[in-house]
């Protein structure tokens, strides 16, 4: 049995689906969990085949693989990586922002807008941005991801909406790749038979997913406060492939963690060897 990471977010909802209620043939153990806590899981060797950050592979590509097409990213505004401010974004130099604690991608992406687009450098600090409101705490400003982004999207005491994939797609004209799905080198070596079917069958409940598009925004906004074209919007516009766009989306993004000190340096894009469908 192999232990597969699962985000637990509304956006792999069309991939993990068909997994989790038998309509694609599976043996998954599937551990469901936010980014940073799935990034840990890997880092220790506890998870085989997960979902991941992007910056996750970017920090230690020598333990990991990337399976190949599938992705989470956008080309363009994603909704739900938002930075909410109470004042114009380029006037946050020195201010607080407020980040979840549950990213890492999402979090090196605002610092590479902030300083290599913006030429403004804010004070980071960690924390549970709905708990942070609730407590009538209003920082200048809110990075928030996920599932909170959507429901914190539209507060009224936070005129100034940022949506990061936007941003992205406007400085550099490329896709953003938010998160990706890695495989253990270590788990490879031992079994790759075994992680070899594994991400097959991930790749075909990715296809499932994008040719049952439209139900799963009805399956998804029955849980939100969204509906279902405000769902539709939301998944129209996400990427789930990795393709060669994608792919120079990835690399230049890596170099400006570089440029901003958040890595060492720039990691090659290793695939699955010999890995074929």
């Amino acid at each position: 049995m192999i232990r597969l990471g699962k985000i637990g977010y509304l956006n792999v909802l069309p991939i993990y689906h068909p997994l989790e209620n038998g309509l694609v043939e599976n043996d998954f153990d599937i551990v469901s969990g936010p980014p940073s806590h799935l990034n840990r899981l890997m880092d220790e060797g506890s998870l085989q085949v997960s979902a991941s950050s992007s910056i996750e592979y970017a920090r230690h590509p020598e333990k990991y693989y990337l399976v190949p097409d599938i992705a989470i990213g956008s080309r363009g505004p994603v909704q739900s990586v938002l930075l909410l401010s109470r004042i114009p974004a380029r006037r946050l130099d020195g201010r607080t922002v407020l980040v979840s604690s549950q990213t890492h991608t999402s979090a090196a992406l605002l610092k590479v807008l902030m300083q290599q687009h913006w030429g403004v450098y804010s004070n980071f600090i960690t924390g549970d941005a709905t708990a942070v409101l609730d407590r009538g705490e209003r920082p200048d400003a809110i990075l928030c991801i996920g599932d909170e982004a959507l429901e914190l999207r539209r507060h009224k005491d936070y005129p100034v909406r940022v949506d990061l994939g936007e941003e992205w797609r406007n400085q550099t004209g490329l896709p953003f790749i938010f998160g990706v799905w890695i495989v253990q080198r270590d788990a490879w070596a031992r079994n790759r038979e075994g992680v070899e079917n594994a991400c097959r069958t991930l790749l075909t409940a990715k296809q499932w997913g994008v040719d049952n598009i439209k139900a799963m925004c009805t399956l998804a906004a029955e849980s939100s406060h969204m509906n279902s074209e405000e769902m539709c919007s939301y998944f129209d516009g996400l990427v789930y492939d990795l393709g060669p766009a994608e792919q120079i989306g990835m690399k230049y993004f890596y170099t400006q963690l570089a440029k901003t000190g958040l890595i060492k340096k720039v990691p090659e894009l290793e695939f699955l060897p010999d890995f074929t469908l």
